[in-house]
C-alpha cells in the first residue's frame, strides 16, 4: 500500500550531494517535502525503471496527466489537468541512475517543485518505487500550498498514479520500451566522450 508522510518530516541525509562508493557525487534524497509516497510492485527493479522512463505512457496511470512532450533529453512538457482545465510546464531532470532514482525540477515560474523518486529491490524480488515532492510555488500561489489541503491533494494525486503505475505493470508484465542513460546536474553523460570535431568542412558523399 502507498503511504503519506506529513510536510516536516525529514530523511536522515542533509540537502546536498553524497558520494557512493564508486566516487560519484549524487544528489541526495529531498530532506524537506510535502509529499512522501511509496508502492510495492511485482516486477524487477530494471522492469519498474525502464516503463517509468517512458514518460508519454503516464496519460495510461496518472488520470491528471493528459500528454507528455519530449523536448530534449533532459526536458519534458507536461499538460495535467481536470475536465476542461489544462495547466502545460516544464521538468528538467537533473539526476538519474538507471534502477535507482531520477531527481527532477520545475521549470515554470508560478508554481514551481521539485521531486525525486526512488527504485529499491524487495526481498520478494519486487520493486519499492518512493515518490518525494517538495512544492515551491511563488506569488500567489504561496498562500495556495501553505494550507495543507494543497498538500493532501497533490498526495492523493501522486499516491493514485503509484497505485494505477502498480496495476499496469503488473498486468502486462514488462516495460514497452526504456531510457538507460545517466544524468548529472542536467547532463547527459556519455559513456564515451565525443572526438573532437574536425574544422575541415565535410562535404557529403554519393
Amino acid at each position: 500500500m502507498a503511504h503519506h508522510d506529513e510536510a516536516q518530516q525529514a530523511v536522515p541525509n542533509p540537502p546536498g550531494k553524497r558520494t557512493d562508493g564508486d566516487g560519484v557525487q549524487r544528489r541526495r534524497p529531498l530532506r524537506e517535502r510535502h509529499v512522501e509516497e511509496t508502492v510495492e510492485v511485482a516486477v524487477p527493479v530494471r522492469t519498474a525503471y525502464n516503463q517509468w522512463t517512458q514518460f508519454k505512457t503516464f496519460p495510461r496511470f496518472a488520470t491528471v496527466v493528459h500528454g507528455v512532450e519530449q523536448i530534449k533529453p533532459t526536458v519534458t512538457a507536461w499538460t495535467i489537468g481536470y475536465g476542461p482545465l489544462r495547466h502545460r510546464f516544464t521538468v528538467e531532470i537533473v539526476e538519474q541512475d538507471p534502477d535507482a532514482y531520477l531527481a527532477w525540477r520545475g521549470l515554470e515560474q508560478n508554481p514551481s517543485h521539485q521531486g525525486e523518486v526512488e527504485f529499491r529491490p524487495t526481498h520478494s524480488g519486487g520493486t519499492a518505487i518512493t515518490v518525494r515532492m517538495l512544492l515551491e510555488p511563488r506569488g500567489a500561489a504561496r498562500i495556495l500550498t501553505r494550507s495543507p489541503w494543497a498538500a493532501q491533494l497533490t498526495a492523493r494525486l501522486v499516491r493514485g498514479a503509484l497505485v494505477n503505475f502498480k496495476q499496469f505493470i503488473e498486468a502486462v508484465g514488462q516495460e514497452g520500451g526504456a531510457w538507460r542513460g545517466t544524468i548529472r546536474n542536467g547532463r547527459v553523460q556519455h559513456a564515451h566522450p565525443e572526438p573532437p570535431r574536425s574544422r575541415v568542412p565535410q562535404w557529403p558523399v554519393g
